[in-house]
């Protein structure tokens, strides 16, 4: 499935809900989808700077893929993590760096966060497109 289908799956989600508090609800549920992340990722090197929350992310380069593991102490930052993981991990660095996170201004997220869950949120999009270009075949 291809970023940009996948990223339309999370507008129609997102789209489906009637309003905020239950669109907040289904993005806390999709954070509880995570896997809990080995304890190993969750160490200072890989403490993920400008999120208000305790955000620990690590990227892996495997087979012209790359996997991100990330969690968070905070529900809706691991909700806004498990969207980001769902659209950009297991993809090819060439493919992420292409496809900017356009959807989540189309789901509204830019309007309906606190400024600090933005900065997080940004970080982690910067993280997300730096591993991504430090993988990329030349």
């Amino acid at each position: 499935m291809s970023l940009a289908d996948i990223a339309q799956d999370i507008v129609d989600e997102f789209d489906f809900l009637d309003d905020w508090e239950d669109r907040y609800q289904h993005l806390i549920g999709m954070g509880r989808t995570l896997a809990p992340l080995d304890p190993s990722v969750m160490i200072d090197e890989n403490r993920l700077r400008g999120c208000q929350s305790v955000v620990h992310f690590k990227a892996d380069f495997a087979d012209g893929r790359m996997q991100y593991q990330a969690g968070s102490d905070a529900a809706i930052v691991q909700g806004l993590i498990a969207l980001l993981m769902r659209v950009y991990s297991g993809q090819p660095p060439a493919d992420i760096m292409a496809f900017p996170p356009e959807f989540l201004k189309q789901i509204g997220l830019d309007e309906h966060l606190s400024p600090t869950r933005k900065n997080g949120l940004a970080s982690m999009v910067t993280a997300i497109m730096a591993e991504a270009k430090a993988k990329a075949p030349v």
